[in-house]
């Protein structure tokens, strides 16, 4: 069995591995009596980690001014363009950066305090909404100005960029919190946070849209992520990876054959690139189904985005409470799931079907996504971990290019010919891969 990577934190609460006890206990102490707490309930089993506490505080504000800054970020280019063609480029825009630099992002991730990275990263998105918020209030960027449109889609390009630098070490250092044992629950429960903040996030950035206007929303994000940045310094020191001696294009290289060697790996990441290709363009066009299919506007939108929400929370509990075990068939499941819920979704023009439907998106995208982390992040070697982890990330920069494809064809097909077309394919290919893959159903 391989070795695994620790936390070098010199807290009292850590144990000479470094990694915080299960039971949150002082290293070398008894759990205590047993009774009803958190550490008695699976689901949770997560949360007895002081240092996983820390980390889900952070993400709990990181993802809900993201969530609102996607809304808010998607309706106002609508609002702006009236253009399914520029909400795609918006997608493009933000997709690009995390396309080209995820890779690099990977060796960040091996290489740097990953607490540093964090920081950092945080800061910056905060700074990029600022600007936004500035741009909105000084006049520079209103329906006044035809083509101020464009303020947007370079702001959504920065974000992209910082996010395919930061998030391969945000993943690294989450396994790095928890370990291999417990990662499927941590994964699961950061999930649950994440998607707690897709029904809030959106709900308020419609609620204070409507409100308050734009400009107030995007000065309410930037309060979000500079607030939720004070708690990185308080988190253990991550452990890097030591590649001296090596320049980053090699390091790269050499992550790059690491999983064409690796044969689960490469499934695991095909098999999740083509649903993420399928499935998740979906989120791009929201804009156009609720003004144009379903007629309910920014308020109505928001409240889509908070059902899909909550269906990725009954999905992450589902899956924080079940074993390590069968994760190749739950992964192809889920994918199932989704994508034949999305079908449904797509020819709806009922606003409340739509709702109750879009619980069922937001379940199946949830096992989809938690399931193929979990896997890729206990199947890799800790040298190569956060290379991995950036060429997921990679691929779900591949969202917007997916977006992007399936914004021009709504021009000329219609959105939900588009949206239910591509579940259609995700379906078929689930099924086949169930059927004719049993190296990844039969996987654990």
């Amino acid at each position: 069995m391989r070795e695994k990577q620790h936390i070098d934190d010199p807290a009292d609460v850590a144990d000479q591995s470094g990694r915080y006890p299960a039971d949150g206990s002082a290293a070398g102490t008894p759990s205590g009596k047993k009774g009803f707490s958190l550490r008695s309930i699976r689901t949770f089993t997560s949360l007895k980690n002081p240092a996983f506490r820390l980390y889900l505080s952070n993400m709990l504000g990181y993802t809900g001014a993201m969530n609102m800054e996607v809304m808010a970020r998607n309706y106002l280019i609508w609002r702006l363009t009236q253009s399914p063609t520029i909400l795609g480029l918006k997608s493009l825009a933000l997709a690009g950066p995390m396309l080209f630099f995820s890779l690099f992002g990977g060796v960040i991730a091996d290489r740097v305090q990953k607490n540093h990275v964090l920081l950092v990263g945080q800061l910056l998105s905060g700074g990029i909404s600022l600007a936004v918020a500035l741009s909105l209030a000084l006049g520079y960027l209103s329906a006044d100005h035809g083509g101020s449109w464009w303020i947007l889609l370079v702001a959504a390009a920065f974000q992209g960029t910082v996010m395919s630098l930061v998030m391969p070490s945000r993943q690294v250092l989450l396994y790095e919190i928890v370990g291999g044992e417990e990662i499927l629950n941590a994964v699961s429960l950061n999930t649950l946070a994440m998607n707690g903040m897709r029904i809030i996030g959106p709900a308020l950035a419609g609620l204070f849209i409507y409100a308050l206007g734009f400009t107030t929303t995007y000065f309410v994000i930037t309060g979000l992520y500079l607030a939720s940045s004070l708690i990185i310094p308080l988190l253990p020191r991550s452990s890097p990876t030591a590649l001296a001696g090596q320049g980053a294009l090699s390091n790269i290289k050499e992550g790059l054959g690491y999983v064409r060697r690796e044969t689960i790996l490469l499934l695991i990441l095909v098999f999740a690139l083509v649903g993420i290709l399928l499935a998740t363009p979906y989120m791009t066009l929201m804009p156009i189904v609720a003004d144009n299919i379903l007629g309910v506007g920014a308020a109505g939108l928001g409240t889509m985005m908070a059902f899909i929400g909550i269906g990725a929370i009954a999905g992450s509990l589902i899956l924080a409470s079940l074993p390590s075990k069968r994760r190749g068939l739950l992964l192809m499941m889920s994918t199932f799931v989704f994508s034949v819920a999305l079908i449904g979704f797509a020819f709806s023009s009922s606003y409340y079907l739509s709702l109750v439907l879009l619980i069922v998106v937001g379940l199946g995208q949830s096992g989809l996504i938690a399931v193929a982390t979990a896997i890729l992040q206990d199947y890799s070697r800790d040298e190569y971990r956060g290379r991995v982890m950036s060429i997921f990330m990679m691929e779900i920069g591949l969202m917007g290019f997916a977006g992007f494809g399936a914004a021009l064809l709504t021009e000329v097909i219609g959105v939900q010919q588009v949206i239910g077309g591509f579940a259609m394919a995700l379906a078929v290919m689930s099924l086949l891969v169930l059927a004719l893959v049993p190296r990844l159903r039969g996987l654990e």
